[in-house]
């Protein structure tokens, strides 16, 4: 009896280490089933069946492909694609599109652990664990994908931008901790609303954070693919940024980041009464006209009267913090804050805090790009999409509400 439960566990004990590579098979066997299925469907008989309709599709199965690799976040597997000849119109496979060598998952994680700071080794090897000895992962071909996305990044920045008039452009310098080198570097980027509501990066490029000289090349850049137009910008209070939007885009309505702001405001007072000033900051922020706004601003100036500095903090950049009553009030979510940047960089900056393995300042502004271009796909529309291109279009609004023109 006792000799009958040890074999029953040993065959369990195999069975489990065996789990993946059982696993791999079945889904093998699976998409293999669905690539068969598919051209059933498309030529409309089975297997073998001799057409027997002239509205059937012509063509006729003429054996497999090579065997290839196709890599899952389970490992990676062989496959074999039918082939079919005489067709009237090229058959394309839904299940598996040509030169498709790994599912969207494989290739959202490559960039993800390349931004784990792991060293070329370490990289491979990780991989390798997770995705199985047939995984394309030489040394060589490591190489090849960093090529390959320097490649994609110098394209992307050469790009045009087909669309010109953009409503909304949320400009930032953003420093992660990649090795970019000298210091007080940065990415240098800028997000644009495109007229459907989505997001988009135009611009993101290694820079100097306090420069105009740096701001105003990634913008002449910008423009140069593109984008003659922007009706508003949102940025932090740096000087260089806003000399060079003057300067390349001199027609642009500007709005400074509440979050910086609050920011500052919080190192000019105590932190006693730290708590009272951002109440009063949020109800500036959040209140419902700019003139109700002005009100929360006189209540500041009052309880803060003993602190000139906190006062002149907000007063002196009063009508550029406030910008976003001039725009429909389903945005101003969106346009208060440079969050539309900051937001998609935290992950990097996460990921990046041990990756002083990056020597290159091209290795790592190419890694995060290829990263950020992934994030862009999950990016949110704005609230309110329709309104996008009205005001990309220049429709005024006035405390939020579009402003009719008498006929």
């Amino acid at each position: 009896m006792r000799e009958e439960h040890r074999e029953k566990d040993e065959s369990k004990g195999i069975f489990y280490e065996g789990l993946e590579a059982f696993a791999r098979e079945k889904i093998r066997q699976h998409l293999q089933d669905l690539l068969e299925q598919e051209v059933t469907e498309w030529l409309g008989r089975e297997k073998s069946e001799r057409r027997g309709n002239p509205k059937e599709q012509p063509g006729y199965r003429n054996g497999y492909g090579k065997r290839r690799r196709f890599t899952l976040s389970l490992g990676t597997i062989e496959i074999r694609r039918p082939r079919v000849r005489n067709l009237d119109e090229r058959f394309e496979s839904r299940v598996l599109p040509l030169f498709k060598r790994q599912t969207k998952q494989v290739r959202d994680l490559i960039p993800e652990l390349y931004l784990h700071g792991l060293a070329s080794g370490d990289f491979e090897l990780a991989l390798r664990g997770l995705l199985g000895e047939g995984a394309p992962l030489s040394a060589s071909s490591l190489q090849r994908l960093k090529e390959k996305w320097e490649s994609e990044y110098e394209q992307w920045k050469s790009t045009a931008i087909e669309e010109e008039d953009w409503a909304y452009l949320w400009a930032d310098g953003i420093y992660v901790k990649a090795g970019i080198g000298k210091e007080k570097a940065a990415l240098l980027v800028v997000i644009g609303a495109h007229k459907d509501g989505s997001k988009r990066f135009l611009a993101l490029e290694p820079g100097y954070r306090e420069s105009k000289e740096s701001w105003a090349l990634v913008l002449r850049q910008m423009k140069s693919r593109g984008v003659k137009s922007g009706r508003l910008f949102v940025g932090d209070g740096n000087l260089g940024l806003w000399a060079a939007v003057g300067e390349i885009y001199p027609d642009a309505q500007e709005q400074l980041c509440w979050n910086h702001k609050m920011l500052n405001v919080m190192d000019a007072v105590s932190k006693k009464e730290q708590v009272q000033a951002k109440g009063h900051l949020n109800a500036m922020m959040y209140a419902e006209s700019r003139q109700e706004a002005l009100k929360e601003r006189k209540k500041f100036e009052q309880a803060f009267r003993h602190n000139p500095k906190a006062v002149k903090t907000v007063v002196e950049n009063w009508e550029r913090l406030t910008t976003y009553y001039d725009f429909p009030s389903e945005h101003w979510k969106h346009l208060r804050t440079s969050n539309v940047v900051e937001s998609p960089f935290s992950r990097v900056r996460l990921r990046t805090a041990a990756s002083r393995r990056f020597k290159s300042q091209v290795n790592a502004t190419c890694l995060i790009w290829k990263t950020m271009m992934i994030a862009e796909m999950s990016f949110r529309k704005l609230n309110a999409p329709h309104l996008v291109e009205k005001v990309a279009e220049g429709k005024k609004y006035d405390n939020g509400k579009e402003v009719r023109v008498a006929a």
